[in-house]
C-alpha cells in the first residue's frame, strides 16, 4: 500500500500520493482562501506538512481524509497569520480587495473565446458566493460539493459529529441558493 511505504520513508511513494491527491488540495486550499492568492504555496505547505507527518497517520480514517484535516489545518494557520499581519500592517478601505487590485482578474483580449470567458464569470459568481460564507459552513460544503467527501470523512476532518456536518452543510446551501440562483436559472 502506499501510505504504507510512504510512512516507511518511500519517497517514490510518496509522489505518487502528492500526484493523486494534488488536485483536490489545491481546489480546497482555492476555496477556502477565497482567492487570496497564495492557494498554491499553501498547497504545497500542505504537501510538506503531510511528509513530515505521515508517520503519525495511524490508519483511523483514509489517508484522504488525514490530509484533508492537515490541509484545513495548514490553512487555517495561514488565515491567522494573515490576519494578524493586516491587523498591524494594514491601513486598507473596507472596500479595497486584500491583493491590493480593484475588480476581478483582467480579460485577456486575445483569447476572445466566449466559452472560456463564460467558464471564469461562473467560476467567479461561485467563488465570490462562497466567500460570503462564514468559515465553519464554506469549509464543510466546500470538502462535500467540491471535494467530494462523505458526512463522516467530513466529520473526521473537522473532528466534529455527523449532526453538525449535515447542519453546516444544510444551512450553507441555504445561504447559497440565492447568490448562486442566476447560474441556476432563478431568479
Amino acid at each position: 500500500m502506499l501510505v504504507e511505504a510512504a510512512a516507511g520513508g518511500s519517497r517514490e511513494a510518496f509522489d505518487e500520493l502528492v500526484r493523486r491527491h494534488q488536485s483536490a488540495v489545491l481546489t480546497l486550499a482555492r476555496v477556502l482562501t477565497a482567492g487570496r492568492g497564495d492557494a498554491d504555496d499553501l498547497a504545497q505547505d500542505v504537501f510538506v506538512r503531510a511528509w513530515r507527518g505521515i508517520g503519525t497517520f495511524r490508519g483511523d480514517s483514509t489517508f484522504r481524509t488525514w490530509l484533508h484535516r492537515v490541509a484545513i489545518n495548514v490553512i487555517r494557520t495561514s488565515q491567522s497569520r494573515q490576519g494578524r499581519l493586516l491587523r498591524m500592517f494594514t491601513a486598507r478601505r473596507d472596500d479595497e480587495p486584500l491583493d491590493g487590485t480593484r475588480g476581478g482578474p483582467a480579460a485577456d483580449p486575445a483569447s476572445g473565446e466566449e466559452p472560456v470567458d463564460a467558464m471564469l464569470a461562473r467560476r467567479q459568481v461561485i467563488d465570490r458566493a462562497l466567500a460570503t460564507l462564514p468559515e465553519e459552513l464554506r469549509v464543510a460544503v466546500t470538502l462535500r460539493d467540491l471535494q467530494g467527501l462523505d458526512y463522516k470523512e467530513i466529520a473526521a476532518a473537522l473532528d466534529v459529529p455527523i449532526g453538525t456536518v449535515e447542519s453546516r452543510i444544510f444551512r450553507a446551501r441555504q445561504k447559497l441558493k440565492p447568490l448562486l440562483a442566476p447560474l441556476l436559472g432563478g431568479s
